[in-house]
């Protein structure tokens, strides 16, 4: 059995540290954390974990990430404190989205008018497409 990476300084020196909640510990040599190893069949297919920051990045909030992807908002700003990620801030403009089958998606860029003076980003989500564009913020 090869042993685990340690999750904080990615070292493979651990040492056995005991069991919690029917898992394996482990103490790394190196840092001195305490880990367990992955639960298997809980992790997120690293596909949703792009998505997800992508669409973090694009402005779209955790819940709405969370409707659109099916993963928990909670899960979503554990991967953008985890990877760094930081959105720009928002002040004129604001994403909006639509999902989209194939063929409605070749109907909208068929016509002209729909993607003139737009910011628009297309991104795959499963076997259907999401459009993203940038509004500006309506003032009063």
């Amino acid at each position: 059995m090869t042993k685990p990476a340690c999750p904080k300084c990615e070292s493979t020196e651990a040492t056995k540290s005991g069991i919690v909640g029917g898992r394996q510990r482990f103490k790394c040599k190196k840092c001195g954390y305490h880990f367990s190893v992955a639960k298997v069949g809980r992790e997120v297919d690293t596909y949703y974990v792009i998505k997800a920051l992508q669409l973090y990045v694009e402005g779209v909030s955790y819940r709405e990430i969370e409707r659109l992807l099916g993963v928990s908002h909670v899960s979503v700003m554990n991967w953008v404190k985890k990877y760094g990620m930081k959105a720009p801030r928002q002040t004129d403009y604001h994403p909006t989205y639509k999902i989209l089958n194939q063929k409605e998606l070749a109907e909208f860029f068929q016509n002209p008018q729909n993607v003139k003076g737009a910011g628009l980003m297309v991104t795959e989500l499963g076997d259907k497409y999401m459009m993203i564009r940038w509004e500006r913020f309506k003032g009063g």
